[in-house]
């Protein structure tokens, strides 16, 4: 059966619930009575509620609403979050270059609004010290508590020991942000042609020199991030 309502000639019954165009009451009137009104406004006689006794119809522009409906199902999908968990790894010796790299792209995953899952990986002799994974680990949670929160302490888990961080920003709210930032920057790109493209170029050396691990989703998170 179709999801489409019945309009105008479709609607087979002898008297309708008739709303008006500006969502008025107009009661119960013959069939003919609305299809003629309806012609009078040149609007279409849409069924609304066919379930109703008499069943409700509606004078209104149909091809207006399916295009306004359509555009509304596109921005719901377009605002909808994906929960993803992105990973690092780190091993407990990691020297401070390296950490300061790794917890930037914490940083940056958690102001995006999404999960980082932190994995400590022992090897050898290491896997006797798994203080030294733990502290790693609080100390990392400590250095982005303004973004982000523990949600799963560490645990040891085989050879790994491992620990969830929560970012503080919904998903959602990261996305508009990101977009308000880039019409920022597309306004701004109008307004100044030449500094624009200036900062379009380092952005985009930074990206080369710093590229970002991979995302992975949140029901089963892949094990190829980029090691220590």
């Amino acid at each position: 059966m179709s999801a489409e309502p019945r309009i105008n000639d479709r609607i087979r019954v002898p008297e309708v619930r008739l709303v008006g165009p500006s969502g008025e009451q107009v009661g119960i009137v013959p069939l003919a009575k609305a299809l003629e009104l309806a012609q009078e406004y040149d609007l279409d006689l849409v069924e609304v509620a066919a379930s109703a006794r008499p069943p409700v119809c509606k004078l209104m522009d149909y091809g207006k609403f399916k295009y306004e409906s359509a555009m509304k199902a596109r921005e719901a999908r377009k605002n909808q979050a994906h929960t993803v968990i992105k990973e690092m790894k780190l091993r407990p010796k990691i020297d401070p270059h390296d950490y300061d790299t790794k917890k930037g792209h914490v940083v940056r995953f958690l102001k995006q609004g999404d999960k980082v899952k932190i994995t400590i990986m022992f090897r050898g002799r290491e896997q006797s010290r798994p203080e030294l994974g733990y502290r790693l680990l609080q100390r990392l949670a400590e250095d982005v508590q303004d973004l982000g929160f523990i949600e799963s302490n560490p645990k040891q888990d085989g050879r790994n020991m491992i620990m969830v961080l929560g970012p503080h920003k919904k998903k959602t709210e990261a996305m508009a942000e990101a977009r308000q930032a880039q019409e920022a920057r597309k306004a701004d790109a109008k307004a100044n042609p030449g500094r624009s493209q200036n900062a379009a170029e380092a952005q985009l050396d930074d990206a080369q020199l710093d590229e970002a691990p991979e995302e992975f989703p949140e029901e089963a998170p892949a094990e190829a991030s980029a090691e220590a």
